[in-house]
């Protein structure tokens, strides 16, 4: 954009204004300079008004229709669990309209193709709320990779475990844990942060195996998980996560022909590179709104200053190879 031409504000709306519009991305999309929220939408409208009035948003809705037609939205984000982001994607494309989707794009690669081809027929930039490509942290764990501080990347390995909750024990309706939302039940929603985010490090999988089951029987969802991928770069991978262990662990390490790098996708522990110069451990604090850096990076796209990092096509990818670990082939 020259110097001295004024950019234009671009009004978005959000369908399904839930928990992860709260705090980690609505602010975002609020504390972004040239992006503003104009309307919100939820079933409930009530909810629906709680949301607008607490958050200053000018107008809110009940029926999503309502907002994707509204003349003054010119974008949109879908927030809603991923069951749904197919039926509101194609509104959104049908509409003309930008969209930004929440993560998984979609509970199967399928229907993560047929958005991706929605927008894609009609032109339109289509963001997928993968943020952790954005996040300084993991910017930095790609600078040490791109630089060579860990020589040639020869393999990654990511265990995550956790116990599970009260709400599991309870056997209390959770759609994360419903099989229709989410077939691979917490593995969906935690798991794809960090098969995406290794993609966008190391290149794409381009062979993918696993092993899912249901170990607990606390939920219809599969809560067990155990895979091996080979990424495009030669890079091999091998992956773990379990819902049902005694503790926590959520800890990566990419071992290279010069050293290693260990971080971990979802605690803010410090980055830590391992060479036989010595170690560095880096602690790179996440914004307030968590997903800033990624509207920040939306905001640059559509305004042709740089690409963004997760678009339509990478997050089908990520889709694609979680079909591989569950079994959909």
């Amino acid at each position: 954009m020259s110097e001295g031409k004024e950019q234009k504000v671009i009004k978005w709306g959000i369908i399904g204004c839930g928990d992860v519009t709260e705090v980690k991305s609505g602010p975002a999309y609020q504390q972004t300079d040239g992006f503003e929220i104009v309307a919100v939408m939820r079933r409930d409208l009530d909810k629906a008004r709680d949301y607008a009035e607490r958050h200053g948003v000018a107008r809110y809705y009940g029926d999503a229709d309502a907002l994707i037609g509204d003349p003054e939205v010119d974008a949109v984000y879908i927030a809603t669990p991923p069951d749904v982001h197919l039926h509101y994607a194609k509104k959104v494309a049908a509409a003309g309209k930008p969209c930004c989707i929440e993560k998984p794009l979609a509970p199967s690669y399928a229907e993560s193709k047929a958005i991706v081809e929605a927008f894609k027929e009609k032109g339109l930039p289509l963001f997928v709320a993968y943020y952790r490509r954005s996040l300084p942290r993991f910017t930095q764990v790609k600078s040490w990779i791109d630089a060579g501080k860990v020589g040639t990347v020869r393999h990654i390995s990511w265990h995550y475990s956790k116990g599970p909750s009260d709400q599991d024990q309870s056997k209390e309706y959770n759609w994360r844990t419903d099989p229709v939302v989410a077939p691979g039940g917490y593995f969906d929603d935690l798991a794809s942060h960090g098969l995406d985010l290794f993609a966008y490090l190391l290149g794409e999988m381009k062979d993918v195996s696993g092993i899912s089951l249901n170990q607990q029987g606390l939920y219809g969802a599969k809560d067990a998980f155990a895979a091996s991928w080979l990424h495009t770069s030669t890079v091999t991978g091998t992956g773990s996560w379990n819902f049902g262990t005694f503790g926590y662990e959520d800890s990566v390490k990419i071992y290279g022909s010069l050293g290693t790098i260990s971080f971990s996708v979802f605690d803010e522990q410090p980055v830590v590179l391992e060479t036989a110069e010595g170690r560095q451990a880096l602690e790179i604090a996440h914004p307030g709104a968590v997903q800033l850096h990624h509207v920040q990076d939306m905001r640059d796209h559509l305004a042709g200053q740089g690409t963004h990092p997760s678009l339509g096509e990478s997050a089908a990818h990520t889709s694609w190879v979680m079909d591989r670990i569950l079994g959909v082939h």
